[in-house]
Formats: structure tokens, C-alpha cells, sequence
């Protein structure tokens, strides 16, 4: 799946095909800028190391030195492998790794200073402006030491390298899921890409994320075992590396003969002790041997054994293990194994870290951090200075107590924190500390670039977004926050928790403003303040919402409970607070599953009894998912809807009428959750802009909206789900939260590239010509034609001599027979709405109704109103899960008569003699189509029509027969071999009868 679908290709690799997320048909994708001669020349640096490297895998001699490449003069670059031990990452600094480059805007959602340009966006992807948060579960390795503090990890889809002295951030992007694996390559072979220096303009770090060990296959085995979750590679041969799940550890040779493995089996039979869950598994630094640590605090010594069946003058494998000692360390459980120099590393969830020698003898250790469980360590990649003076340095656990030299190293734990430790003067620094469950909760200051974050662990931490520059924090001991919103005044923040309890909050302090409250029995979804800051709405997952009220005390401004109203009867999707059109007074809707749009009167609400207004049904088979206020764009106020059929619906904020239907962002998922963008006093007030989120995506739209495809774009923000959504109060940023990814990331707005992409999308009506199949050339449009003036005809009398009047216009009351022509049949209920939205377009500006329509706005119209994706078979068979009942063969069937009964009593009913002509019709009885058009069907005429039907229409129907046999329409090919075999049964039945 592409990160975006529109304009760039993030989420795709170099060699990757992008493709449209499910874009509604005929809609065109535009065409990436031309790369400069400098992207040029990077992409051709890849395309040569990618060579270089299946060399290098497939054997060729991978020693301390090897041939480059020379470059033509222009790019003046050589290809090459450096000397062992001259490693890229180890030579960079800073300063050259976070060069700032300029570069042209092309995208919505683009990167600003602090982000610098990786190689993706040298190809035209979209980068971060900044992340907040880090996958903990993944190792963080040291890239830079000493003066500098810079550091690799993990956050979602993106690799992040943090400089934490200078607060940059330099994102490698390219993944389009949750990246899963880790690894760094400290030298350059055999899977790292060196550019020697001097050779390009800046020097680069080259960090490879891969999610295979090639880019092109070459082995494909299977391996009969469970997941394997650790890899490592023998530092003394590459051919040789082992991999372990928390149960079987396995060994591979990989040579000119072929990929051989061994699965050694270890049971706690195997030594008579309790072996433990594998964690990690590294080979020895000076022989043959393997070492395995477990979470019962034992190492597993593996080593290479002769097989009994070989001659005896075959050599040893090395892939050809045993386990030969069972070693009891501790009883804490063992998370982390790795090596440094001459020293065995271990970590465990105690948050200690020992130091082994090459005999296994421990040399030193530190236990007095109170970390928690270590999930990875990675150290310095620059040894200790040998003349700085060692009194500073603990002493080692050997009888000599010589002083315990170490490098620097970075810590990781579970809990989401990052921490330099420096051996000399045992200095223990924290660099990060994130969140370390699940961030939903975030929420934008109303005046100042004030961002506030909070997690499921309590931590509730406030940012200056524009400087990146952590202020303020506050940890909740056993409660988990899960919605946070800013006062328009931004004095208070509020904070709703999953316990159902809500605190009013100093927004500069964090400390409490009131006590607590807790009046929802279930977790906090929606919170929203007033205009005027007088009232706070709370919505919860037990479908309640909640209000509370400032009042004066002693002069001073406190919060109470108001009232608490149980309003739906499904999920609340969204909450909101307005203004009345005929007061400065406040006014307040809830949105929920229940297809309910409730408006609350506030007036006459008093303690403990919260007063509805109305109640409106604004749905009738969607479900609506978000809702905002529309622009003033008009004289007439709207409410703006989302529902999960992708269509986007404006409201009369007065009437709830159904004014508008129109075609959103079609980008793999309906969108979420919305919000519209603050203007800015540069803006054009009569062009506005709103953000939305996706399953995993974020997007811009234009508005005002007509259902043009290209005033939208969307980007993949969080693969795994993105859960909430807040912009900056100067529209110039917006915010994602990626719930259970613990990330919140940072998107900088650039509106003049969304309007590029519209120019390039075409004016007027040809992006709707593009949505139709075959576009304006294809047969469709013919067929619209031809329909459109049938429709003339039809308006004007089918039994007439007179001369006809051709129009470019038809009668309003057509256009729901042109509609169902064209293969969408809209209910009785969203003819309605059609109607009402081409009779009252021009009513607020004219005061008059329009009567008839234009074929451009007729295909606007159809383009809008229509499925987006066409009908589909799954909708039937769904309807006859729920309808049908299971006959003997395991099919959902209904009986002809209760289907016939179904047509007729439930839904929009038909009338009996509408159910005759419909069946007929379908049926092909009528060698005409159906009955005269102006015509009736008399009462002996529906009984004969009726026999026939029983004839034509089995006792029983499955929703295969009732798509193929009586809608006529084109089944998929398993649903058409399942329909076959079923005939094949019933025509045996029958013979077997006859």
C-alpha cells in the first residue's frame, strides 16, 4: 500500500512499483517533477551499490580493500569499499550529517528546517517536520559519541536519527508499513554503501533498513518452526549467522553450495534444569562457540560438532551445533546479549548490565541505574581516548583490579527511555523519555505553538512545537489518558481518562484547577469546550454525554457538574460546540454511530437535567463518522458530515435538511475524524482548507468542496492506525497520534502545492469527464447522452406528433430515471435528497427554486451521489446474513415468500403492484422491458404475473442466485462455481425424482 496517492511516492522503494490506493475510477494521478542532475546522480550512487552489494553476497572477495569505481567528472564520486574498520558512520560529524539543503516545496505536507533531506526526498518523497516518540521495542543504536549525541531509532514507518545536542531530527523514509527490524552495519560490508569522502559535495551516513538480507532473492527456504524474532551474523564470517524464537535456535551456513541450516533441539531434559525462553543469541568473539541468553537468567554454550554419521576427515561445520553447558548466571531473566571489544555484554529486566570475558568470568557491572528491563545497548563507535587519565574508571572484578575500561554506550528500556552512560565517572545522562504505551490523546494551544501530549501511562507532557522543545510534564499514577482539549482562552487544559474521570487543569502548570470529576461509568472519548469558555462537553464510550458549567466562587471561577444525558444508543463520533445564529449563546450537537445527529438546548438544561432540542436521522444506511463546522462560505450555515461510504454531506445548521452529497477522499479508508483549518490573514477568505484522517492516513482538502478528486491528497502517517488528529492555531501545522505506535508526528502545511495539483487536475468539468469510465470520449458519456434527451422526450409526452424541443436542460423530476439508467438506484429517501439539492442550490441567493438541470450538472451530480466504488456483492450477501436462515447444505437462504413478504412490509415498502412490475421486468417476462410507462397493471394481470414468478424463482434463495438469476448483475468467479455446483445438485434432485 503507497504512503500517498498523489504526487510522490513515499512508502515505496527504489525499485518498487508505486500503485493508487484504491482511487474511485477514472482518476488520474499526477506526474512526479523531473529529477535534477544532483538526484540524478544519487539515484545513480544507488543503483551501483545495489550491484556492488549482490557482488559482495554472491562470493566475490569481500577483503580489507577492493577496486573502485571511478564517476564521470560531474559527480566526481567513487564506488567502493573503504578499509576494514573505516567506517562511514564513525567518520561523520554533525555537521555534515544534518547539512541543510535547499529545496523546492512540491508537496502538501512537507518537511521544514529541523527535518533535513534524506535520500527519499532527493526521488520527491515527503518528509516529517518532526516526531515525537519512538518505538521502544526496537533497539536504539549510537551513531556519534563524545561532544555529540547522536542516536538511531525507530518511530512507526520512519528511522530516525536524532541529534540530541543540536534538537535535529533527519527521518529515513521509505517503508509504507510499521517498520519491524532494525540494523546498523558499523563498517561497510557486506550489506552497508560507502561514499568516500571528498568524492560529493557533503559526506553521508548511509544506515540500511532492511526488511530481507537482499533486494533480490536468492535463497527461499521454509523453515518448519516458530516465528524467529532475533538474527545476528558472525562478525568473522558472514556466511555464518543464527536466528532464535523464544523456543528453537538455528544455525546457517551460506556458501557457494547453498544455504544449509541446523536446529539443534534443547529441552530442559536435555541438563536436567529449566532452560527458560530464548532471548537473544551471539557467536563467540574468539572460536567457534555460540552463546544463547534465556529469561531464566541461564546461557545456553553452543558448539561445532562433527556429525556421527560423516567420515572422519570431514571438517566441522560451523552451522553444525550442540549445546554442550548450561550456565546459571542469575535469576533474572536475560533481555539482552551482545559483544564489545573482548567483552560479552549482557542486560537484564532488572535493568542491570554485566561485563564478561572471553572465558565467561565476570569483569564488571552496574547495578545501582533501577532502570527497568533493557531492551537493547549499543556502544560508541569510537574506542576510549588511551591517553585520558583512568582514575575515573571503576575498577574490574579481577584479582589485579585493574581499571575497567569500556566505551561510551546508549541504554533503551521497555519504559521508552534513552540514556548515554559514560564509564569514565560512571555518568548517567537521559536523552529521551517518551511515552511508553499508547498515545491517543493530543491537543493544540488556541494561541501560542503550544502542543500538548498524553498517553495510557499517564505521562502528559507539553511541547513548543515550533522550537521542538519539551516544557512541561505530568505523570498520572495509574490512570491512562485518553482525550486532552484546550479552552479557546487557553488558561485550561482538559484532560479526560479512561476510568471515565476528568481534571480541569492550569494549561502553564498542569496542576488541578477543581477537583476531579468522574460522572461517566466508562472511558472519556470527546472533550470540547465553548466558544466562551463556559462550557465543557464530555462524550463516553457508554454513549453519554456529559456537561459542566463555570460558576463564581468568592470571585472565583470553578467548574461544577451540570447535568449527564445517556443520548445514543451506538458509539459517539464527535462532539462540538457552536454558536447560535440569532445570539452570541452557545449551542451543542453530538454525532453517533446511531446515525443520530442530537442538539442539546442549553437554556433550559438545569442540574442533573440536560434538555434535547431535536433529535435527527440524518443517515439512512451510512454510518457517520465525524463532524465539523462548514465555512461561512454562504448567508447559510452548514454542518459538515463524513460517513463510512466515503461521501462528505452538508446540513442545514437550522433544519438539519440534507443540502449537499458529495464525493470525499477516496484513499483506502473513510476519513475519521476532520477539522478545518484557522484562516490566516493573508488567506483568501472564500478559500479554505480542511484536515482529515484516514485508517492511516493524513490529508489536506480544499473547500469549497464539488467532489473534484484533485483538491484532496493524503499521505501514510502511521501504519498501524492513526487515532487522532489536531492542528496548530495558525493553520501552518498539523498533528497525527498513532495510538498503540506511541508516536505523535509533526506535518508542516504547504497550500501552494495542493493548489498546483488541482491546476494540474484540469478546470470545469473535465476531472468528472475522468471519473466515468472511458472518460468524455467513452461509451458511458454516449449513453448519457442519449438517456438525457431520452428524458426530453419522456418530459414532453411519449404520444405526440408535435415538434420537439431540444434542450440542454431536463426536468428536475427526470433526473432520478436518468440516474438508475446509469446503474445507481438511490432509495426513495436519497431521491429526496437529490431532488432537494438541484431545487434549493440558488434558493438563499435568488429566493426562487430551480426546476431543471444542465448535463454538466447532471454528471457532477451522478459522480457524487453514486457508490464510490460501485456496487458490490458482498452488500447482498451481508443483507442475507441477516435476513436468511441455514439450510442443510451450510447455505444463508431465504424463502420466496418471506423475500416477497420482506419487499412489501419492510424499509421502503413497495406496493404490490410496483413488486409485480419490478420482477417482471427483471425477469424478463415482459418481451418489452416491463409494462408501458404510462400504464397500469390490472388486478387479473398482478395475480398471472405472480404465478409466473413462482415458477421462475426457486423456494429457496441464496444471495448468489438472488445477484445472478434475478438482478442480472455479474457475480465474482468463486460465488459463480459455487452457483454452478448448486444447479448441478438440483437438476440430479430432479432427474432423481423424474
Amino acid at each position: 500500500e503507497p504512503a500517498e496517492t498523489r504526487g510522490t511516492s513515499e512508502g515505496t522503494g527504489p525499485d518498487e512499483e508505486q500503485t493508487p490506493a484504491e482511487p474511485p475510477p477514472g482518476s488520474e494521478r499526477l506526474t512526479p517533477p523531473r529529477p535534477t542532475s544532483s538526484e540524478q546522480e544519487m539515484q545513480q550512487l544507488g543503483q551501483e551499490g545495489q550491484e556492488s552489494h549482490q557482488k559482495g553476497l554472491g562470493g566475490q572477495d569481500q577483503g580489507s580493500s577492493a577496486e573502485q569505481k571511478s564517476r564521470s567528472s560531474e559527480g566526481g564520486a567513487v564506488l567502493g569499499q573503504e578499509e576494514a574498520g573505516a567506517s562511514a558512520v564513525s567518520s561523520a560529524t554533525p555537521g555534515l550529517l544534518f547539512e541543510e539543503q535547499k529545496h523546492e516545496k512540491t508537496h502538501p505536507l512537507v518537511s521544514i528546517s529541523h527535518a533535513v533531506q534524506s535520500p527519499a526526498t532527493l526521488n520527491g518523497n515527503t518528509n516529517l517536520s518532526w516526531v515525537f516518540g519512538y518505538n521502544s521495542k526496537l533497539p536504539v543504536y549510537s551513531l556519534l559519541d563524545e561532544e555529540n549525541r547522536v542516536i538511531l531509532y525507530v518511530s512507526a514507518h520512519t528511522a530516525v536519527i536524532h541529534d540530541v545536542v543540536r534538537n535535529r531530527q533527519y527521518h529515513l523514509q521509505g517503508h509504507s508499513n510499521s517498520i519491524s527490524c532494525l540494523c546498523v552495519t558499523p563498517v561497510c560490508k557486506p550489506f552497508d554503501l560507502a561514499i568516500p569522502r571528498g568524492k560529493l559535495p557533503c559526506q553521508r551516513v548511509r544506515v540500511l533498513i532492511y526488511m530481507n538480507t537482499m533486494a533480490n532473492m536468492v535463497f527461499d527456504m521454509i523453515l518448519p518452526f516458530y516465528f524467529q524474532n532475533y538474527i545476528t551474523f558472525n562478525p568473522k564470517d558472514h556466511g555464518e549467522f543464527v536466528s532464535n524464537s523464544k523456543t528453537q535456535v538455528i544455525f546457517y551456513l551460506w556458501d557457494s553450495d547453498g544455504l544449509r541450516y541446523s536446529a539443534p533441539l534443547l529441552t530442559d531434559r536435555t541438563f536436567n534444569k529449566v532452560v527458560g525462553l530464548f532471548s537473544q543469541s551471539i557467536f563467540h568473539f574468539k572460536n567457534l562457540q555460540a552463546l544463547t541468553g534465556t529469561s531464566g537468567g541461564k546461557l545456553v554454550v553452543w558448539d561445532a560438532v562433527c556429525p556421527p554419521s560423516g567420515p572422519a576427515n570431514l571438517s566441522v561445520k560451523p552451522y553444525n551445533m550442540k549445546a554442550i553447558k548450561l550456565m546459571h548466571l542469575q535469576k533474572d531473566a536475560l533481555t539482552v546479549l551482545t559483544v564489545s571489544d573482548s567483552y560479552f555484554v549482557m542486560c537484564d529486566v532488572k535493568g542491570h548490565i554485566k561485563f564478561y570475558d572471553g572465558q565467561l568470568q565476570l569483569v564488571n557491572w552496574y547495578s545501582h541505574f533501577n532502570l527497568g528491563p533493557i531492551y537493547s545497548i549499543s556502544f560508541s563507535k569510537s574506542p576510549p581516548d588511551p591517553g585520558s587519565c583512568r582514575s575515573n574508571y571503576s575498577s574490574s572484578c579481577t584479582i589485579g583490579g585493574q581499571p575497567f575500561i569500556v566505551r561510551n554506550f546508549i541504554l533503551s528500556t521497555l519504559a521508552a527511555t534513552v540514556l548515554h552512560v559514560t564509564p569514565e565517572g560512571t555518568k548517567l545522562e537521559k536523552l529521551v523519555e517518551e511515552a511508553k504505551e499508547a498515545v491517543n490523546a493530543i491537543s493544540c494551544h488556541p494561541t501560542q505553538p503550544l502542543l500538548a501530549i498524553g498517553s495510557h501511562c499517564g505521562l502528559l507532557k507539553v511541547w513548543d512545537y515550533q522550537q521542538t522543545q519539551y516544557l512541561t510534564s505530568r505523570i498520572f499514577t495509574g490512570a491512562s489518558i485518553q482525550c486532552l482539549s484546550y479552552d479557546p482562552e487557553g488558561s485550561s487544559l482538559a484532560a479526560g481518562f479512561t476510568d471515565g474521570s476528568l481534571r480541569i487543569l492550569d494549561s502553564i502548570s498542569l496542576d488541578d484547577d477543581c477537583k476531579a470529576f468522574k460522572y461517566s461509568r466508562g472511558s472519556l472519548t470527546h472533550l470540547c469546550f465553548s466558544h466562551d469558555s463556559q462550557y465543557l462537553a464530555t462524550a463516553d464510550e457508554k454513549f453519554s454525554v456529559t456537561i459542566y458549567k463555570v460558576t463564581l466562587r468568592n470571585g472565583r471561577k470553578s467548574w461544577e457538574h451540570l447535568a449527564g444525558l445517556h443520548a445514543h444508543y451506538k458509539p459517539i463520533r464527535s462532539v462540538m460546540f457552536g454558536v447560535q445564529l440569532d445570539s452570541n449563546e452557545p449551542r451543542l450537537l453530538s454525532l453517533g454511530e446511531d446515525r443520530l445527529l442530537v442538539e442539546y438546548d442549553l437554556g433550559s438544561s438545569s442540574k442533573d437535567q440536560l434538555a434535547i432540542l431535536r433529535r435527527d436521522r440524518i443517515e439512512q444506511c451510512a454510518i457517520p463518522l465525524s463532524l465539523a463546522w462548514y465555512p461561512p462560505f454562504t448567508t447559510e450555515s452548514f454542518i459538515l458530515t463524513t460517513n463510512d461510504q466515503y461521501k462528505m454531506k452538508l446540513y442545514n445548521a437550522t433544519t438539519k435538511m440534507c443540502r449537499k452529497t458529495l464525493l470525499g477522499p477516496t484513499y483506502g479508508s473513510p476519513l475519521e475524524k476532520i477539522q478545518i483549518l484557522p484562516v490566516t490573514e493573508s488567506q483568501d477568505p472564500q478559500k479554505r482548507y480542511l484536515a482529515y484522517i484516514a485508517k492511516d492516513k493524513v490529508g489536506l482538502q480544499i473547500l469549497p468542496m464539488d467532489g473534484n478528486p484533485h483538491k484532496s491528497s493524503a499521505f501514510i502517517c502511521h501504519p498501524g492506525g492513526v487515532s487522532n488528529l489536531a492542528s496548530s492555531y495558525d493553520g501552518c501545522y498539523v498533528f497525527t497520534a498513532g495510538g498503540n505506535d506511541r508516536t505523535v508526528m509533526k506535518w508542516e502545511i504547504n497550500l501552494n502545492a495542493l493548489e498546483a495539483a488541482v491546476s494540474l487536475g484540469g478546470e470545469d468539468l473535465i476531472p468528472f469527464y475522468n471519473l466515468l469510465d472511458g472518460g468524455r470520449d467513452g461509451e458511458f458519456f454516449r449513453e448519457l447522452e442519449d438517456y438525457f434527451y431520452y428524458a426530453q422526450l419522456r418530459s414532453q409526452g411519449i404520444d405526440t406528433m408535435e415538434t420537439r424541443q431540444v434542450s440542454t436542460h431536463i426536468p428536475l423530476e427526470e433526473v432520478p430515471f436518468v440516474m438508475r439508467a446509469m446503474g445507481y438506484y438511490p432509495s426513495e429517501e436519497k431521491i429526496e435528497d437529490i431532488i432537494n439539492e438541484v431545487k434549493f442550490s440558488e434558493y438563499v441567493a435568488t429566493g426562487k427554486q430551480v426546476t431543471k438541470i444542465n448535463l454538466g450538472d447532471f454528471i457532477k451530480l451522478y459522480i457524487n451521489h453514486r457508490p464510490a466504488f460501485g456496487l458490490s456483492v458482498k452488500e447482498i450477501q451481508s443483507a442475507f446474513q441477516v435476513l436468511g436462515y441455514e439450510n442443510e447444505n451450510g447455505e444463508k437462504v431465504i424463502k420466496r415468500g418471506d423475500l416477497l413478504q420482506l419487499l412489501q412490509c419492510r424499509g421502503e415498502h413497495m406496493t404490490e403492484e410496483e413488486l409485480a412490475e419490478c420482477l417482471s421486468t427483471l425477469l424478463g417476462m415482459n418481451p418489452e422491458g416491463g409494462t408501458s410507462e404510462l400504464g397500469t397493471c390490472d388486478p387479473a394481470g398482478k395475480h398471472l404475473i405472480f404465478c409466473l414468478i413462482e415458477e421462475e424463482i426457486p423456494e429457496e434463495i441464496t444471495a448468489e442466485r438472488f445477484t445472478a438469476d434475478i438482478l442480472g448483475l455479474p457475480i465474482p468467479e468463486p460465488e459463480k462455481n459455487k452457483l454452478e455446483k448448486t444447479d448441478e445438485r438440483i437438476s440430479s434432485e430432479r432427474s432423481g425424482k423424474v
